[in-house]
């Protein structure tokens, strides 16, 4: 049976502004975007991911189940660590990635990214067999993000004990892992704390308590990280979004998709890879994702599409962007924009972008960055 809806509420209504597309039921920012997102640097405020799903797996053989059908190794790791997965297709391409927190011996909870609880659900179950495992949707909790535990940023709130914590040392290779580039400039990470969504909803929320989904999208961007709903096509395969340096074990054994994995990795090179754009703000127009890039101006080759974009605190305009492996570093881009005419049609507009390489080609000296033992 299809997942029932599950209605989302903003903790906080006042000066609201809601999102769009999969963060459509959460505040984009509060009336301040920048000002939000300079509290949340500084770790005076949290963001509301309540669009985010969770996922329970219990049972004797949970953690040995999920490491044997999923890209990572969760068997024999401490309670309270935290991991990061991707479900593959037989081809290596990435169906489903989570976030993982062991909550005790036996049982660990996932942090899905909004509507991608039901298709996970469906494979898991799917694979079940005789596992001794059992499936349970945590609607009753709710994720805040922050650069830090919630408790340690909303110090002035009663905050419940949480559910679960999950980071991890992000740019850092995992072990197992390899980057495919350069680690960001400045990164800062991200904590995502899951706590009791009724206690949560009877809090006394004022403004600087919150930052928007527009903060947390900036702060994503400029670190980086690829996004379930916004990254990831039907063609993506772990390598095009440098998913193996903290998401791919790739020297666990056996899993589905391991194949074109390994191919990739040691013979061969990612069709396309992932960037960030610098974007010209000069002309104060947004950019959504699904803009076209291309090579040589409006009229120029496509090469790519925008997956995410946001006004960054101090880089500005910025974008994560799918291109072809083969667009020249160093070359100059141009985005797709849509604007409003006069008579209420939409036209393109172009407006140029520069290139910061996250996934580099191989032509270029770049050799897969293994983990430090």
């Amino acid at each position: 049976m299809p997942e029932k809806v599950r209605p989302v509420v903003p903790l906080l209504r006042t000066g609201a502004v809601l999102g769009e597309g999969p963060d459509a039921a959460i505040p984009v920012h509060y009336g301040a975007p920048l000002r939000e997102q300079r509290r949340l640097l500084d770790g005076r405020a949290v963001v509301d991911l309540g669009q985010f799903e969770l996922l329970e797996v219990r049972g004797a053989d949970a953690r040995s189940w999920l490491t044997t059908i999923t890209s990572q190794i969760v068997e024999g790791t401490p309670v309270g660590s935290s991991a990061s997965f991707a479900v593959l297709s037989p081809q290596g391409r990435v169906e489903h990635l989570a976030s993982s927190v062991v909550i005790d011996e036996d049982a660990l909870l996932l942090v899905l990214d909004a509507d991608c609880r039901a298709g996970l659900r469906q494979y898991l179950e799917m694979m079940r067999f005789a596992a001794r495992v059992e499936l349970i949707d945590r609607d009753d909790l709710r994720v805040l993000g922050a650069l830090a535990p919630a408790s340690e940023v909303l110090t002035d709130l009663d905050l419940p004990a949480p559910v679960a914590v999950w980071s991890e040392p992000w740019p850092e290779v995992a072990p197992g892992g390899v980057a495919y580039g350069p680690d960001p400039e400045d990164p800062v990470g991200a904590v995502l704390t899951v706590l009791d969504a009724e206690a949560l909803a009877a809090l006394p929320w004022r403004p600087e308590h919150l930052a928007g989904m527009s903060s947390w999208e900036a702060l994503r961007i400029a670190d980086h990280r690829a996004r379930a709903r916004r990254e990831v096509d039907e063609r993506t395969i772990p390598h095009e979004l440098d998913l193996l340096r903290t998401t791919v074990h790739t020297t666990k054994g056996c899993y589905r998709g391991q194949e074109t994995v390994a191919k990739v990795l040691n013979l061969g090179q990612p069709p396309r890879r992932l960037v960030m754009l610098h974007l010209d703000g000069s002309q104060d127009i947004p950019v959504a994702p699904g803009g076209q890039v291309t090579l040589g101006g409006p009229d120029g080759k496509a090469v790519g599409t925008v997956t995410s974009s946001s006004l960054h605190a101090d880089l500005g305009p910025i974008a994560l962007a799918v291109v072809r492996r083969a667009t020249p570093l160093d070359a100059p881009l141009s985005v797709q924009v849509l604007v409003s005419e006069a008579d209420g049609e939409e036209a393109s507009a172009w407006i140029d972008a520069s290139q910061e390489p996250i996934v580099l080609p191989r032509e270029h000296g770049a050799r897969p960055k293994t983990a430090k033992l």
